[in-house]
């Protein structure tokens, strides 16, 4: 039997010469049908020429085209982004992207009046952060783009993120995200403020039968690890600890198989498919059936960039920081230190 061909959402953007982000905002309305494997979304090549169809059937005379039918919008080129009518991708408290379902009757209608921005990160206090901004700032619409830190900020500096949030150990210093941020960030003026603060640290099965309680522990032989995806702030965390005491990665089996969430990691040691992984507290209570063990207070902080045309967005998300309601919905999760919510860290 000969596998359908199917695409990535890259590769569909590049053959109907729009933007990923429109290629999302088809997938999460249902006009495009796809699916996940892996890290990727995949669109089958029936499900497209069906689309293409139903494309076609809507522009025929008579009938009504809708905004995500559009072409590009004069001057916008393929792999740039058209955000006219992008709807907000969602993350759920657990920290992943939840299964793909049509957008809210009518939502649409004005998001052609709104300057989009694009948030990067995994946490749920982003969640609570962007129906602030949704509810308090009429002319911005924000979206959710699911990545770790380093390849956030390395985002940021290609221009296709807007507000970055990170959590990157230097080792060296002990200092949290400043000094990536000074080094990815050469050239651009920007702005660093904290969200919150997080334990961190180790989870281990229930009952830690290997008697983990520190990082020299990972030096145990044949421990089984369920490590996070590189760039990710777990993962430099791990690295930089295992550099710091002198620990060989070769020595943990299942270091080179990635996770892509806290959740993913907590749930193979959860399972007993791991004996130990690296993540913060919050997981570790969603999951149940395991322990966790901290042994760091991680940073957890916003980055914007200082550029013309940012001054209103920006001031307003400082505002929102700081706000007695914001912060307030942040304490009610436990395990959030909200000491230095909306403090200015770093300004250039």
């Amino acid at each position: 039997m000969t596998e359908e061909q199917s695409y990535t959402t890259e590769e569909i953007s590049k053959l109907l010469k729009i933007s990923k982000l429109t290629v999302y905002d088809l997938i999460k309305k249902g006009d495009l049908v796809a699916y996940r494997v892996g890290k990727q979304m995949r669109i089958d090549a029936t499900d497209l020429e069906a689309y293409k169809r139903r494309s076609k059937q809507l522009q025929s005379p008579g009938q009504h085209t809708s905004a995500s039918d559009q072409p590009l919008a004069s001057g916008t080129h393929a792999g740039q982004r058209d955000t006219r009518n992008v709807a907000p991708l969602m993350v759920n408290s657990a920290g992943s992207v939840p299964p793909i379902a049509p957008a809210v009757s009518g939502y649409a209608m004005t998001a052609h009046t709104a300057r989009h921005l694009v948030i990067t990160g995994q946490d749920v206090s982003l969640d609570i952060l962007m129906r602030h901004m949704e509810k308090q700032t009429r002319d911005i619409r924000p979206l959710r783009s699911f990545m770790g830190s380093l390849d956030g900020l390395i985002s940021m500096y290609r221009g296709e993120s807007d507000l970055v949030s990170t959590h990157l150990l230097d080792g060296d210093t002990g200092e949290y995200n400043l000094p990536y941020i000074r080094k990815i960030l050469t050239g651009w003026s920007y702005v660093v403020v904290n969200l919150l603060s997080r334990p961190a640290g180790l989870y281990v099965q229930r009952g830690n039968p290997h008697h983990l309680q520190d990082w020299t522990d990972l030096s145990q032989t044949a421990l089984r690890l369920a490590n996070r995806e590189k760039g990710s702030g777990a993962r430099v965390l791990l690295d930089e600890q295992l550099r710091l005491h002198g620990i060989s990665s070769t020595g943990l089996l299942g270091y080179d198989v990635e996770e892509t969430s806290h959740m993913g990691v907590a749930a193979k040691v959860s399972s007993g498919e791991a004996d130990v992984g690296v993540g913060i507290e919050k997981a570790a209570r969603l999951v149940g059936q395991v322990d966790f063990i901290p042994l760091v207070q991680e940073r957890y902080d916003l980055v914007m960039l200082k550029k013309p045309g940012n001054e209103a967005w920006t001031d307003s998300v400082l505002r929102i920081l700081q706000s007695p309601a914001f912060i307030q919905e942040l304490q009610s999760f436990e395990g959030y230190d909200v000491s230095r919510t909306g403090e200015i860290l770093y300004e250039t």
